[in-house]
């Protein structure tokens, strides 16, 4: 059942100052994978029903992989609405990653049930040209639906690089999930990019590699 007890606590101040100005379907955006060197940027945008509360839930790069599934389950019992948005590595290769960023946020927004009425979106920008709403810097520790999108967002795209993993085992995108760790690089240098690497993003002694190595476009 909903938590009304905590609704004072420090994380939920912003929607409660919101409902306050008069706003009452506000919607948490946040996204996943912006920094990585594989896969997709994947945003969440994320409306919870009035009242819930979960003490803690807080950004997503805190918590335990096992914790953010069990709270991604609580959030979605809880959510009046969820929306979900990806950009693939080629169309952030075209755009840059902060275009294919608002793209996927504006898409989680578009996938809503419901139209919120404020957004919250985590970060300096506001992508919503016409929308009511407003940036955080480190929203998802100043606002509960904005950590609520961080968890949906890193569980989802965290997802989608466990089943690249098993497309392309020998990059160990399941453990590392696309990110520039010494485990990834060494991949990197023996078999060359493959189709979800970003090429802007790769280091180039690893883009080297691609001409010297074979590339492993499809699982044998």
């Amino acid at each position: 059942m909903p938590d009304k007890s905590d609704r004072c606590h420090s994380n939920l101040r912003v929607e409660e100052q919101t409902c306050a100005g008069g706003f009452n379907l506000i919607a948490g955006i946040d996204e996943a994978g912006r920094g990585a060197l594989a896969g997709p940027v994947v945003a969440a945008a994320v409306a919870i029903y009035p009242h819930a509360y979960h003490p803690v839930i807080t950004d997503s790069k805190r918590l335990t992989a096992a914790r953010r599934e069990e709270l991604y389950d609580w959030i979605e019992a809880n959510a009046l609405a969820i929306g979900i948005g990806q950009v693939d590595a080629a169309t952030i290769d075209s755009v840059n990653i902060l275009q294919a960023t608002f793209m996927a946020m504006r898409q989680a927004v578009e996938e809503m049930k419901i139209v919120p009425d404020f957004l919250l979106v985590d970060g300096r920008d506001f992508p919503f040209p016409g929308r009511q709403g407003a940036a955080l810097v480190k929203g998802d520790l100043l606002s509960f639906s904005i950590a609520c999108a961080s968890i949906v967002a890193k569980v989802t795209r965290d997802r989608i690089l466990i089943d690249y993993d098993q497309r392309w085992p020998q990059y160990q995108f399941g453990r590392h999930k696309g990110y520039g760790t010494s485990v990834h690089m060494q991949t990197l240098l023996e078999h060359g990019p493959v189709e979800i690497h970003r090429d802007t993003f790769l280091p180039a002694k690893q883009k080297r590699a691609e001409a010297d190595q074979p590339t492993f476009w499809e699982e044998s």
